[in-house]
């Protein structure tokens, strides 16, 4: 008796979460499992409901783990609408380095609402850029898991040490807080003398870069033309010592992140086969993924990557949100919305896998985030509204 009644206990102290469809972080599982989670988060098991006992809660919609932003700029939520809409790259690149200089108070204040914002759409864990110490404080409070992403950058041979500098001190101090990898802006930004002295920090890091945003990325490196030359001259930059490579912006830089343990491209709005392939031969499958920021790139230039082409390669492809200067919100689902809207065909067991367990593993949290496996504290989310249409997909956090 006593061990029936401990049996009964134990069934009774924990959640169990049961609705139409289970997804693992890898598969999709019909309705008659449950999620048994102990009271802190952690996964206990996926049984299934005749074995469970009873206090199940069942639900209606997609039981999931929570989602990874791969790339987000929270310190620059304060510019949410501020830039308006499909100006291109160069000027919104423009538009952030001239306007982003608001009040410190403002600032505390939306990277506070925007990381509650995530909170409420099931995200848990972010790769977020910096490229100052405004987010800190906030990621102090740990209600999310972050890598941060210290960006260096600086087109100009003569300014390298100085833009080194400054990123150093900003790794330092987020490097006390949670992971932290000093990574290069972009390839039009990071001159070789900055390349030099980042890269040793490369070492068994996770490194990211934003990779083929726009066309004029490789018209830059193959022949020095394109909108990039506007904006140099734009900021006043002398880049008479430029000499371009011929080759694609990817296959120019892509030799100098060769001590990564991960890299993380991001955008890849315009990235070709040719450089897939080249990525390929460049390092392990394993150790490359491909973030895509759908809404952002239609917020900034009415484009879309080419998310078939990445498929047909087999690339590990995460999602990203970007900031609130070139989003209108930071969801995951809403990228995943936009995906499902342009590429119909690809089956949304395929797009949650990219929001969960693939973004866990890109962002090295695969140990504790990204799919329903014991041991585990991935966050549970469901997903409403998805059996009929997608587009009016709902959120809800359960844990």
């Amino acid at each position: 008796m006593r061990n029936v009644w401990l049996c009964y206990f134990w069934r009774m102290s924990f959640l169990k979460f049961q609705a139409d469809q289970l997804f693992t972080g890898s598969e999709m599982l019909p309705s008659n499992n449950v999620l048994v989670c102990n009271q802190n988060g952690i996964v206990e098991e996926i049984i299934d409901e005749l074995d469970a006992g009873g206090e199940i809660q069942k639900l209606h919609g997609i039981l999931t783990p929570g989602f990874v932003n791969c790339h987000c700029h929270l310190e620059l939520s304060h510019m949410k609408g501020l830039i308006p809409e499909n100006t291109g790259l160069v000027n919104f690149v423009f538009s952030v380095v001239t306007q982003r200089h608001f009040p410190d108070d403002e600032i505390e204040a939306a990277i506070g609402t925007a990381e509650n914002e995530m909170l409420a759409n099931g995200i848990v864990a972010v790769g977020d850029i910096s490229n100052n110490i405004s987010t800190l404080k906030q990621k102090q409070f740990k209600k999310l898991q972050y890598y941060n992403f210290v960006e260096s950058s600086g087109w100009l041979p003569n300014i390298a040490e100085q833009r080194f500098s400054r990123s150093k001190a900003s790794f330092d101090a987020f490097s006390s807080v949670s992971p932290t990898s000093m990574v290069p802006h972009a390839p039009y930004s990071v001159s070789d003398n900055l390349w030099s002295l980042i890269k040793p920090y490369f070492q068994n890091k996770v490194v990211s870069i934003h990779n083929q945003e726009t066309s004029f990325e490789d018209e830059l490196f193959l022949q020095n033309s394109g909108d990039f030359v506007r904006m140099y001259q734009m900021m006043r930059l002398d880049t008479s010592f430029f000499a371009p490579s011929g080759k694609s912006s990817l296959q120019t830089y892509f030799h100098q992140l060769a001590a990564a343990s991960q890299v993380l491209l991001v955008h890849n709005t315009f990235t070709k086969e040719a450089d897939i392939e080249f990525v390929k031969k460049a390092r392990p499958y394993n150790s490359a993924f491909y973030c895509l920021c759908v809404n952002a790139n239609d917020y900034i230039e009415r484009a879309v990557p080419p998310i078939d082409l990445f498929r047909r390669h087999n690339c590990n492809i995460v999602l990203g949100t970007d900031s609130l200067a070139s989003n209108r919100s930071l969801s995951i689902a809403d990228e995943m919305k936009t995906i499902h809207k342009n590429f119909p065909e690809i089956p949304l067991e395929e797009l949650l896998k990219w929001a969960t367990l693939n973004g866990a593993t890109a962002l090295k949290m695969e140990e504790m985030l990204g799919s329903f496996e014991t041991g585990k504290k991935p966050g549970v989310v469901l997903l409403t509204g998805t059996e009929d249409d997608f587009s009016a997909a709902r959120v809800e956090r359960l844990l």
